[in-house]
């Protein structure tokens, strides 16, 4: 059984810290390692998840030396990974039981090196368990193939679901940059020549904003964009345009989920 790697940035997030751990913890798939890295949280985030270390040896916390961000957090993790897979979820969303056992089988039957699923979203203030989700109609649906042309105009992978094969890529880490690095993880992977592929079977649970409504936070990412277009990827004025569009018409569809 391959052992997957799943890598938490945390960071004030005890509200949410317990449901997002224990959705990895109840995978069917048991062959894992949750890497959690507590980015100078001041909410007692920490003490729930050294209780979490002490009950489970799969948890494995650490403290980053100094405030980072979530980007410099997920590098930390990932830097400490023994797995096969590298996958990402952050402390406020969820896995659903089996996402860990039919992403690997997509995986495998399908060689692909980067996968993907569709997920839910489930309002800001759910406080269930993963284990007790009832579908809903909010799905934002995994596009089948991905390459790097497509992506630059537009973002596909959902992160909470993005896994990638270790021995096919190598250690991949996130770019520095303040946001939007999972993106730029992708692009520099597809950038390489590996394609992504998405499983259509919904497999995560993100806590969002009220379906209809486009946060300050959503908008605030057009000018990262614009930087991981123009300063990472190198794209011309015209190019960085068509993908900027792109980006943002994708918050605003996703936005009516």
């Amino acid at each position: 059984m391959p052992l997957v790697s799943v890598v938490m940035p945390v960071y004030n997030s005890a509200a949410t810290l317990g449901a997002a751990v224990r959705s990895v913890l109840t995978q069917t798939h048991t062959d894992l390692e949750l890497l959690i890295t507590d980015d100078q949280s001041t909410d007692g985030s920490m003490d729930l998840l050294r209780e979490f270390a002490e009950q489970d040896e799969r948890v494995l916390p650490e403290t980053a030396p100094e405030q980072g961000g979530a980007g410099r957090a997920r590098n930390l993790a990932i830097g400490r990974a023994r797995g096969d897979y590298i996958a990402f979820l952050d402390s406020d969303d969820m896995w659903l039981p089996e996402k860990t056992e039919k992403q690997l089988a997509f995986a495998a039957e399908g060689d692909a090196p980067l996968t993907f699923t569709s997920y839910y979203k489930m309002a800001a203030d759910y406080d269930g368990e993963s284990t007790d989700w009832v579908p809903n109609g909010r799905v934002v649906r995994a596009r089948h193939h991905v390459d790097y042309r497509a992506m630059l105009v537009r973002d596909y992978i959902g992160a909470l679901t993005a896994m990638y094969d270790r021995n096919a890529l190598g250690t991949r880490l996130m770019p520095e940059m303040r946001k939007r690095q999972d993106y730029a993880l992708w692009l520099s992977i597809m950038r390489d020549g590996a394609d992504a592929r998405g499983l259509a079977e919904p497999l995560a649970v993100y806590r969002a904003q009220q379906a209809g409504s486009l946060s300050s936070n959503k908008l605030s990412l057009v000018q990262y964009n614009w930087a991981l277009y123009r300063e990472h990827e190198h794209l011309s004025v015209p190019r960085a345009t068509r993908a900027l569009a792109g980006a943002v018409w994708q918050s605003l569809r996703n936005s009516r989920i």
